[in-house]
C-alpha cells in the first residue's frame, strides 16, 4: 500500500513507519522541518520504501499528499494539557483542530484512499474518579488540548456523513517508551535519574494513569488501517494501570539511588485517573497488548541511558 504518515518525526510517528515498511509498505513521512534534537527516522533515510518531506503541514499541499495514497495516518499536531492553557491555545487550534480540517478536505477528494486513521486522545474522556472509559462514555475534556482532540472526531464524523471519507479514530492512552518526547513523564523522570537532577512532580503522586507501550500501541494502528468499518473509534490502553508514585519507585530501582523529588501542586487539566476499556479494541481490531510496565520502563530506560550517555 501507498501511505501517508503525518507526524512521522515524532516519538509514535518514527516507530509507525519502521513498522509499516517492515511489512513491506511504501511511505511519505511528512512533518515539519527538524528543529534539532535526535533523528527518530535515522535508520529509515535512504531506504527504497520510504521518504520523507519536511514541510509546514498547514502550508503545503495536503490534497497531493493525499491523492495517491491508500491509507492516512494523522499523527501530528500539539500534544500536551499544561501548555495548552492561555495564549498557546491558538496553537493547538492551529496544529490539532484547523490542520485535521484542511487534511480532511484533501482527504475527501483523495481517489483511492480506503482508511484515514485519526490520532485523539484519553483526554476526551476528562478522567475524574477512576472509573474505566468505554467508547461510549460521556465525553467531557477538562482541558484546551483534549477540547482539540474531541474536535478532530468530531470533524473525522462529519467529514465521513456528508463525503464519505473513510476514517477510524483511536483514543490514544498515555503512550510511552524509546524516543518519547522530552516533555513528557517518563522522560522528564528519567532524566533526572540519570543526571542526578531535582525531579517536579505535580500533585501528590497518587494520580493514575492506563500506560501504553509503544509497540502496543503501534500494533493497534496499523490493525485500524485494515478495519473494514469508518466513523468508527477505538481505546488503546496498555497491560496495567499504575500511580506516579509506583512508576518513580520502578525507576529508581532502575537508576539505582533515590530521586531528588520536588513535589509541586497539581496542574489545571491535568486529570486525576484513566483508565481504559479496550473491550471493543480487542473483538474488532485483535489488539493484545502484551508489554507490562516493569518491563517497558526497562526498556525505555535502556534508550534513555544511551540518549544521555549512561548518566553524563
Amino acid at each position: 500500500m501507498n501511505i501517508v504518515v503525518t507526524g512521522a518525526a515524532g516519538f509514535i510517528g518514527s516507530h509507525l513507519c519502521e513498522a509499516l515498511v517492515a511489512l513491506g509498505h511504501d511511505v511519505v513521512g511528512v512533518d515539519r522541518p527538524s528543529a534539532g534534537g535526535p533523528d527518530h527516522l535515522a535508520d529509515l533515510r535512504g531506504h527504497p520504501r520510504f521518504r520523507m518531506t519536511e514541510t509546514d503541514l498547514l502550508d503545503c499541499d495536503l490534497a497531493a499528499l493525499a491523492a495517491g495514497a491508500d491509507a492516512v495516518f494523522h499523527l501530528a499536531g500539539i500534544a500536551g494539557v499544561r501548555s495548552s492553557w492561555g495564549a498557546s491555545f491558538e496553537a493547538y487550534l492551529a496544529a490539532n483542530v484547523l490542520l485535521t480540517q484542511r487534511l480532511l478536505e484533501a482527504c475527501k477528494g483523495a481517489p483511492r484512499l480506503k482508511k484515514l486513521v485519526y490520532a485523539s486522545s484519553s483526554s476526551v474522556y476528562g478522567g475524574g474518579g477512576g472509573a474505566v472509559s468505554a467508547e461510549d462514555a460521556p465525553l467531557h475534556p477538562i482541558s484546551p488540548y483534549g477540547l482539540t482532540k474531541l474536535a478532530g472526531e468530531q470533524l473525522c464524523h462529519v467529514y465521513y456523513r456528508e463525503f464519505g471519507v473513510p476514517y477510524t479514530a483511536l483514543r490514544f492512552f498515555t503512550v510511552y517508551g524509546p524516543r518519547q518526547r522530552p516533555d513528557m513523564a517518563f522522560h522528564r523522570f528519567m532524566r533526572a535519574a540519570l543526571l542526578d537532577e531535582p525531579l517536579p512532580v505535580y500533585g501528590d503522586g497518587t494520580q493514575t494513569r492506563d500506560f501504553t507501550y509503544v509497540s502496543d500501541l503501534v500494533q493497534a494502528v496499523i490493525a485500524a488501517m485494515h478495519y473494514a468499518k469508518h466513523d468508527t473509534v477505538f481505546n488503546v490502553g496498555g497491560v496495567e494501570t499504575a500511580s506516579v508514585n509506583e512508576v518513580l519507585a520502578v525507576i529508581e530501582t532502575l537508576s539505582g539511588r533515590p530521586l531528588r523529588i520536588e513535589r509541586l501542586p497539581a496542574q489545571p487539566g491535568d486529570p486525576y485517573a484513566t483508565r481504559a476499556d479496550v473491550t471493543l479494541a480487542r473483538r474488532e481490531l485483535g489488539y493484545a497488548p502484551a508489554v507490562p510496565l516493569k518491563e517497558g520502563l526497562a526498556k525505555q530506560w535502556e534508550y534513555m541511558r544511551r540518549l544521555y550517555g549512561e548518566g553524563g
